[in-house]
């Protein structure tokens, strides 16, 4: 008999075909992968109350303020999409049997992913349900269903059973999200002895995306994506690539059925690093609340901070070595949700040559998960970013970063982020009188 954490695989799950090490021992602050305790009274993870994005709406529909429109064979996702503001250009197919939907998964019927900055929906044509979840900027990620039958006064229902996989090692140790990979059959069951890698931006191309669709350009780089059984793994040791480069998805499904016609290499490259951003974030903020509820200060902060910057700032990126190209409109989509400096750069804007972003800051610095993290961490952050971004620091951990690209993180944050302490401004005007 199958066991509840076979059947409960996470919401963003996918698949590979071995144990993934991150290259060069990349890791996260020693104790990264403990357990929080989020349920106890400092977090309170099921008794506070949520402010994220989908609690927001379901209190708008409760007061009549909205309706979920209910539309043909997508039900509310059409409406879910445009109220939330979330592209359809996101798009992206995972076919292994990862979800709470296992059962209703499979290369013939894969489920798509749609995400904004702060919310991830989960779609299967013909499903019963909806899978949603939200990043509060307390709590973490928090999961929700929503009946697609239930036409009148739909509710979106909070679920925890989730959290075996979305609350573990795997996430930082708090309710959050992740990308993995690894290896499935021909119908999409996970070959869970071979390994499970989790995904996020210093994973190297050819680790990622087992058990995921994946369309758009990306030259002689290898990766694991459109595979799926022992023939079709066999075949990429002698013939690389030869499901790679993909527009049309069209041999394997019914693409018509979705909103999209591919899972866009672009969007998948953003989704793993943002959520592992936001665990990283949430991870921050439930170490800042729990130490200053026991000790009255956050002394023992300081390398969870240190980690923090190098992820924030992609010190351990991997290398892009083709450029790429995604199949949709999704790299003009999130460019365009800025914000921008008067020279029209933003911490959006792609580079995908070398690597994902021209600027490598997270965008995630902009999130209300971020602005609302205790002023004591927020200002340790700003001080040590400060000082990178200005070669005040340029050790080791940050010696890559060219000056150039400093200068340019450090003037795009001063005229797009309205929080930031005085020192920032003053420097950032008298470097630029000279």
């Amino acid at each position: 008999m199958e066991s509840t954490w076979t059947k409960t695989l996470a919401l963003l799950g996918s698949c590979l075909l071995f144990s993934f090490i991150p290259a060069n021992g990349q890791a996260d602050f020693q104790g990264a992968t403990h357990m929080m305790p989020f349920e106890e009274d400092t977090i309170g993870y099921n008794k506070a109350k949520t402010s994220d994005p989908i609690s927001q709406l379901q209190s708008k529909m409760d007061k009549g303020e909205f309706e979920l429109k209910h539309e043909g064979d997508s039900g509310f996702l059409d409406a879910l999409l445009l109220e939330l503001g979330i592209p359809k250009s996101s798009q992206v197919l995972v076919f292994s049997k990862t979800s709470l939907q296992r059962e209703r998964i499979s290369p013939r019927t894969p489920r798509a992913l749609y995400f904004n900055d702060d919310v991830y929906i989960g779609y299967i044509p013909g499903s019963p349900i909806v899978e949603v979840s939200a990043v509060d900027p307390k709590l973490g990620g928090v999961f929700y269903t929503l009946d697609q039958h239930q036409l009148k006064n739909p509710k979106f229902v909070r679920t925890d059973q989730c959290l075996e996989c979305h609350a573990s090692s795997k996430s930082m140790g708090v309710p959050g999200h992740l990308v993995r990979s690894f290896e499935t059959d021909e119908s999409g069951v996970v070959e869970l002895s071979t390994g499970i890698s989790i995904v996020n931006h210093r994973t190297p191309f050819e680790d990622r995306w087992g058990g995921w669709y994946v369309t758009g350009k990306h030259g002689e780089q290898t990766h694991r994506g459109n595979l799926m059984g022992k023939a079709a793994l066999d075949k990429q040791e002698k013939k690389p690539n030869h499901a790679g480069n993909l527009t049309d998805l069209s041999g394997f499904f019914n693409a018509s059925r979705y909103p999209e016609k591919g899972s866009d290499i672009v969007a998948l490259m953003v989704l793993e690093h943002q959520t592992h951003m936001h665990n990283f974030i949430t991870r921050l903020n439930y170490e800042s609340n729990i130490q200053l509820a026991r000790y009255g200060h956050m002394n023992y902060i300081s390398n969870i901070v240190e980690s923090f910057l190098k992820y924030l700032l992609f010190t351990e990126e991997a290398t892009i070595k083709d450029g790429l190209e995604g199949s949709s409109t999704f790299t003009k989509d999130f460019e365009s949700f800025g914000p921008t400096d008067s020279k029209g750069r933003s911490l959006r804007q792609f580079d995908l040559k070398k690597r994902v972003f021209k600027y490598p800051c997270s965008f995630l610095i902009y999130s209300k998960a971020f602005n609302e993290l205790p002023a004591q961490t927020k200002n340790h952050v700003y001080k040590r970013l400060w000082e990178i971004l200005t070669e005040k620091d340029t050790s080791g951990d940050f010696a890559a970063i060219a000056s150039g690209t400093r200068r340019a993180i450090l003037e795009i944050l001063v005229e797009t982020k309205s929080d930031l302490p005085d020192y920032w401004k003053t420097v950032a005007s008298s470097e630029s009188g000279n």
